[in-house]
């Protein structure tokens, strides 16, 4: 049990406090819970939790309700709403934000047939929130469809202990330098292999096109890769394996920090690398195409860099500077198996002439919303 002391300062007491709430989400009894969550709901029942994306743009919230019927699509459920001004979307004199069902995945946490639904937000006015950004990525994927644009995403991750210093490492001090970490095996080589082991398997039983994890170069940073997805499923997939990952680390009693350079100093940052590709880069010869997008994106490196982090770049400007396998934020660069560039080109893709290209300059908070849809904007409709 945590005891803690008379906090000194306002700081203290803060600090103090995010350490209590965190130990003690992870000290409750889960066979005790279990109890309870073996429970037999009545056959004409499911759980419905509906998640959305805050005013912050980088954390999701959730809510559940009871729903009297087995919903086989989203357009079965019904609109919801909650208290924006709690999630910083909504002044209090105006509270009210409607949840609009967008997506449904299997609840790993709830089970059954319970649902997961990924929702869009809406003001009083019924225009979309601030960081509602599902909507305008809907329309571009729809204009682009005959091109079937290919997205498969790779979202790294820092899991944090309970003072939001990194898992595993020495309190008062660092690990040694990076080189044993990626994709490493032992106990002083990866921290919380549970966490990843479990989100996995959550996020297939949800029905998410995970397709891979591993460890990455600095300890307590992980990757895993969801895809291919075709049009808008890449980005309303990618938001719900963030929320199933946090669940799952709140189990755990662990942080998951999207932030793109959680250390400073000579460690790697994070990042959303994003692969790409449409139709006719997977045909022969595609490589084409792959140059034609290359030179496209190098001429709308600005549009994209904005894009790319939740504060229009200014979170890049910490990962983004020509070292630790990255390029630099002011610079557009292409090049072949080249991870010190803004877009490669993977080995077998040059050789085979055709496949994809990845996009190495989103960083690990973006938007996947406004990532897919800048890329489609930008390769496909020639805006």
């Amino acid at each position: 049990m945590l005891i803690l002391n008379e906090p000194k300062s306002e700081e203290n007491s803060t600090i103090k406090m995010a350490i209590s709430l965190t130990t003690y989400t992870a000290a409750t009894n889960k066979a005790v819970l279990e109890r309870y969550m073996n429970l037999p709901l009545p056959d004409s029942k499911i759980l419905a939790t509906y998640v959305w994306v805050d005013g912050t743009g980088e954390f999701v919230r959730s809510k559940t309700r009871t729903v009297d019927f087995h919903p086989k699509h989203p357009s079965e459920l019904p609109i919801w709403n909650f208290d924006g001004s709690s999630t910083y979307q909504a002044e209090g004199s105006n509270s009210d934000i409607y949840l609009h069902p967008c997506a449904m995945y299997q609840d790993p946490f709830n089970k059954g047939d319970n649902k997961i639904v990924m929702c869009e937000t809406y003001k009083y006015n019924k225009k979309p929130t601030e960081t509602n950004h599902r909507k305008t990525c809907l329309e571009a994927m729809q204009k682009a469809a005959d091109q079937h644009p290919w997205f498969g995403i790779e979202q790294e991750y820092t899991l944090l202990d309970m003072d939001n210093h990194p898992f595993g490492w020495p309190k008062n001090g660092f690990p040694g330098p990076q080189g044993p970490y990626y994709c490493g095996v032992g106990a002083n080589k990866v921290f919380g292999r549970d966490i990843v082991e479990a989100h996995y398997r959550a996020c297939l039983f949800a029905g998410i096109q995970i397709c891979g994890t591993n460890a990455e170069v600095m300890p307590s940073q992980w990757e895993y890769q969801v895809g291919p997805c075709e049009g808008i499923t890449m980005a309303d997939d990618l938001w719900v394996s963030r929320y199933i990952l946090h669940r799952v680390a709140e189990d755990f009693g662990i942080n998951v920090s999207l932030d793109p350079k959680p250390m400073v100093g000579h460690w790697n940052g994070s990042g959303l690398h994003t692969n790409f590709s449409t139709k006719a880069m997977r045909e022969d010869n595609g490589i084409l195409e792959i140059e034609k997008a290359i030179d496209k994106l190098s001429r709308h490196h600005l549009r994209h860099i904005r894009a790319y982090d939740l504060h229009e770049g200014k979170d890049n400007e910490r990962r983004l500077v020509g070292s630790l396998e990255t390029s630099n934020i002011h610079d557009f660069s292409a090049g072949v198996a080249n991870r010190g560039c803004s877009v490669r080109i993977p080995r077998s893709v040059a050789e085979e002439r055709k496949g994809y290209f990845e996009d190495r300059r989103p960083a690990s908070n973006a938007d996947p919303y406004q990532v897919t849809e800048v890329l489609v904007r930008t390769v496909c409709l020639d805006e």
